[in-house]
């Protein structure tokens, strides 16, 4: 993440200790790679016969095998997400694509392959477009500081009464998180917190509330915006492909702002009777001041604008929100805000990531395996509720040990395919789009551990909280997020 924003030396440091982690079990790592690659190869080099599925292509039966090899190099962490992410896409490209090895290409019963220029074109995807956007639109703020600026103006009314400040540490901390990774998010608030709680009584509980108050609201308040955090673009992205759903961002928050701000006080109560302050009084203290220059003017007035056009440009003018993206990269760049540095300092490991999850749809789609999985699978006799229960299950279970953006890469593809597949029967229960976004609700809502979020090893670092504290909050709001969550999908539908 961009070099001068606030925290990023606790980003670093966390990133050091994951590299160190997978040296250190170096032969564990070999094992588990192994055993992935031959259970890969042996499902790719099975007859077609034997998946029961009629009229089952070669080049299907290879979109098969890479589906498990992602989904277990994702479970299990083998390697990096990001670089499964992008093994995915260079086996596609040379084993089910229309320029793969020539002999992989000849052959009875091939079938269809997929277009490589359709699998590069993942990495271009309008959607990766918009989490770019958003990219720089942080960058900006940070080299104006006006990510200062804002975290010192929106706290000042919460006062010095420590449970306020705890709410008010949560709301900030959401609402950055709307516009700004949760990651960085995350190392930010923890920087102009770090002196506070070194400050508090050690015998007291607060300073693990406060501590704890980062990952809830950052991994809470990714939900308010289809830019707060890759799942939800993810789900649109395959929302959009497979069940022809558009959700404009408008839209979007109109939904979501209101659950995450019903989530975030549910969450407030839940710390203060967890653990209540002993000191009753805090002095926030967030140094650092913003020059008021041209570069700070244009920072101010393109985030205005973007926000604006993203919730209503759609409807006044048909922008896409995808399209307005580009609109603070051309600014910035026009203004001299952006420089080259700055590109490189982008996080493209997570555009990596969610373009390998984009590619394992493309090619479900494109050699017809998508389609013959809703005609060989009965779908519509299943319960639409049900299904919605289990993917839910799921996608928490998984996103608890994976990350989110893995997991939802991993379970949007078949979920979309379940979706066209139950039809009609879906409609009671909202429709594909409550099928699809509880599915990023689940992700987002699931912190139970130290590695599931990157926010929470952030708040893990600090030293104040044990991993019970993080699991015992991490149930009870992932089990209120699920519930209340899919209760507003089927009550109030996008």
């Amino acid at each position: 993440m961009f070099k001068s924003f606030p925290g990023f030396s606790v980003l670093e440091k966390i990133q050091k200790e994951k590299i160190h982690k997978r040296k250190r079990n170096f032969s564990w790592t070999t094992l588990k790679l192994f055993f992935i690659i031959a259970l890969s190869l042996i499902v790719a080099c099975l007859p077609t016969e034997a998946f029961g599925i009629e009229g089952m292509t070669v080049a299907q039966q290879r979109v098969i095998s890479l589906f498990v090899f992602a989904a277990l190099m994702w479970l299990t962490e083998a390697l990096p997400s990001w670089v499964t992410s992008m093994i995915v896409v260079v086996i596609m490209l040379f084993t089910v694509s229309d320029s793969a090895l020539s002999f992989l290409r000849e052959g009875d019963n091939v079938g269809k392959l997929v277009s490589y220029k359709d699998i590069m074109h993942c990495f271009a995807d309008p959607t990766i477009m918009l989490f770019i956007g958003g990219f720089v639109l942080a960058i900006g703020m940070t080299k104006t500081k006006l990510d200062v600026a804002l975290a010192r103006v929106l706290l000042k009314p919460f006062g010095t009464k420590s449970e306020v400040v705890l709410l008010g540490f949560l709301l900030v901390t959401a609402l950055f998180s709307a516009f700004v990774s949760n990651t960085a998010t995350a190392a930010m608030m923890l920087a102009f917190l770090a002196p506070v709680l070194r400050s508090l009584p050690a015998d007291g509980k607060g300073r693990i509330a406060l501590a704890l108050a980062i990952p809830v609201g950052a991994n809470l308040g990714g939900m308010m915006t289809p830019i707060g955090t890759p799942p939800n673009l993810i789900v649109l992205q395959f929302l959009e492909s497979i069940n022809n759903v558009v959700i404009t961002f408008s839209e979007w928050m109109l939904r979501m702002a209101p659950f995450v701000l019903l989530l975030l006080f549910l969450a407030w109560l839940l710390l203060r009777f967890l653990f209540p302050f002993k000191q009753k009084r805090i002095e926030i203290v967030i140094e650092g001041e913003m020059k008021w220059d041209f570069h700070t003017i244009v920072v101010i007035a393109t985030f205005i604008v973007t926000i604006f056009l993203w919730m209503f440009g759609k409807e006044l003018w048909g922008l896409n929100t995808n399209v307005v993206a580009m609109l603070p990269i051309a600014a910035f760049c026009a203004a001299g805000i952006l420089q080259r540095r700055d590109l490189e300092e982008i996080n493209w490991s997570v555009l990596w990531m969610v373009a390998g999850g984009f590619s394992l749809g493309v090619a479900l789609n494109k050699t017809g395996l998508g389609e013959l999985l809703v005609q060989s699978i009965p779908f519509d006799s299943w319960s639409p509720l049900i299904v919605m229960i289990i993917s839910g299950l799921v996608c928490f279970l998984f996103s608890n040990f994976i990350s989110h953006s893995a997991a939802t890469s991993l379970l949007a593809p078949i979920l979309g395919l379940v979706a066209s597949g139950l039809g009609a029967n879906l409609a009671p229960m909202g429709g594909p789009s409550a099928l699809m976004v509880g599915v990023a609700i689940a992700a987002s809502v699931s912190m139970i551990l130290p590695i599931s979020t990157p926010p929470n090893a952030i708040a893990h670092s600090t030293g104040f909280i044990e991993q019970k504290d993080m699991m015992k909050v991490g149930i009870i709001i992932g089990a209120l997020g699920l519930i209340l969550g899919y209760a507003m999908l089927i009550v109030f539908k996008f």
